[in-house]
């Protein structure tokens, strides 16, 4: 009886423990976390970099000797050298050759070192490109984020323009009732009714749209619905203490952002790669050794018997060094022409970084000059809601008294409705923009390195 107990209990605080979860609202942090952990494209540039990895330690270990064993195994038929006697015989014998190399690269034109070099720096950019990857996905996740929150916020604010419409319906249908309006002010505060009820349909669709834009993102699974904090951080609209200026914002910038340190990194990995070229125009010099042995069918004692395997194997042993030098002369000059392919990567290299240099200059302009410019146009679009909400509580109260018809109750609700969605969009806007400029500025605005 106990045990059943105890076992419903668990079940209900699992239930419940569900129902809570479904319930929790997700922070942006959370958002940008998770989607972080789960995104499926970003394991696309992890590997990418795992790969570069390894070519970088492969680069390495290339230093190192290089060791091969060799062994055959061959049968002469018909006219052939005997390996004993060094004669040319007529008769069928095989034989078995076994041999251990070793050789390393005493010189080749630094060619190994520079190759190191490169690949380390295409390591470091690959880095640097996957710590990109997620920055813009975070900033998709933020995107998605505030979407929902601007069309919650119309969701809202189309609910109370569908109040008022119903109230006003209500109104209409008593004053048609005792006979204080005609039949026709019925149809026309029922066609407002009818108005605002599709706009709140419309808005409700558009954020179930952004919902599933986020979910995406998230990539979460096996759900179709997602909350998250609505609140936003009041935004100060000082306009003297707040403004920003480009330089100050792209020098700071310019020091971490990864898409530049990136390309920094791949400009000298090209250079290094111009080095390495540039060593294949140079003699190579190299050491080997080897030990080798054999077994020979024709080689026989006195009385003409094979002699044993043991005993060739030991008796045939034998040892040599040596050194190679390779003086590249001429190869169809294939060495000078990947010499000036590398200088040209090279260019590019270091025009792509200019490029990106001056994308990032051009953003954060712009970002500045919407920041100072959605300041002044926040505090503007505040006192612009306010004096569309005092002029339509007036068209309001008109209306209930039959001083205005309709028509004008109809436009001034579209004012005050208008300004607010307008103040929502400003608002937002003034966030995103604050959250990136501040992404710029090198302040903490996702916590990415940990993740």
């Amino acid at each position: 009886m106990n045990q059943k107990f105890i076992i419903t209990i668990l079940l209900l605080l699992s239930i419940w423990g569900s129902i809570m979860a479904q319930d929790s609202s997700w922070t942006l942090d959370e958002c940008v976390s998770f989607a972080l952990e789960h995104n499926l494209q970003l394991n696309d540039f992890k590997y990418t970099n795992q790969s570069n990895r390894e070519t970088y330690r492969q680069s390495v270990r290339n230093l190192l000797p290089s060791v091969n064993a060799f062994s055959s195994y061959r049968v002469n038929n018909g006219r052939a050298e005997d390996p004993n006697t060094g004669t040319y015989v007529n008769q069928d014998f095989f034989s078995n050759n076994y041999s251990l190399e070793s050789s390393i690269d005493l010189f080749q034109g630094f060619q190994k070192i520079n190759a190191i070099k490169a690949s380390k720096l295409l390591l470091k950019a690959t880095q640097e490109e996957v710590l990109q990857q997620k920055y813009l996905l975070a900033f998709r996740v933020m995107q998605a984020f505030y979407d929902i929150q601007f069309f919650d916020g119309l969701v809202k604010i189309s609910k109370e323009q569908l109040n008022v419409s119903q109230s006003n319906y209500n109104l209409v249908e008593r004053q048609v009732e005792l006979g204080l309006k005609a039949g026709a002010d019925l149809y026309e505060a029922e066609s407002l009714l009818l108005t605002d009820e599709l706009n709140v349909t419309q808005s409700k669709n558009q954020l179930a749209a952004a919902k599933l834009t986020l979910i995406q993102e998230m990539n979460l699974e096996n759900t179709s619905e997602i909350n998250i904090q609505k609140d936003l951080q009041e935004i100060v609209s000082e306009v003297k203490s707040k403004e920003m200026k480009s330089d100050s914002v792209y020098k700071e910038a310019r020091e971490f952002i990864p898409m530049i340190k990136a390309q920094e990194f791949r400009t000298e990995a090209a250079k290094k790669q111009v080095a390495v070229s540039r060593g294949r125009l140079y003699p190579s010099l190299s050491f080997f050794a080897g030990i080798g042995t054999g077994y020979f069918e024709t080689f026989r004692d006195t009385l003409g018997n094979t002699l044993p395997f043991r005993e060739q194997f030991r008796d045939n042993t034998s040892q040599y060094v040596g050194v190679n030098l390779n003086v590249p002369i001429s190869n169809g000059w294939s060495a000078r022409s990947r010499l000036k392919q590398s200088k040209i990567e090279k260019m590019r290299a270091e025009n792509n970084l200019k490029t990106q240099e001056q994308e990032l200059f051009q953003a954060i302009q712009k970002l500045v000059q919407d920041y100072n410019s959605l300041l002044v146009e926040l505090m503007q679009s505040n006192q612009k809601v306010e004096a569309q909400n005092l002029t339509f509580t007036i068209a309001q109260k008109r209306y209930e008294k039959g001083l205005i018809n309709a028509l004008e109750l109809f436009t001034a609700k579209n004012l005050f409705a208008g300004a607010q969605n307008e103040n929502l969009q400003v608002k937002l806007r003034s966030e995103i923009n604050k959250s990136t400029l501040d992404f710029y500025r090198g302040l903490t605005v996702f916590d990415i390195q940990s993740n």
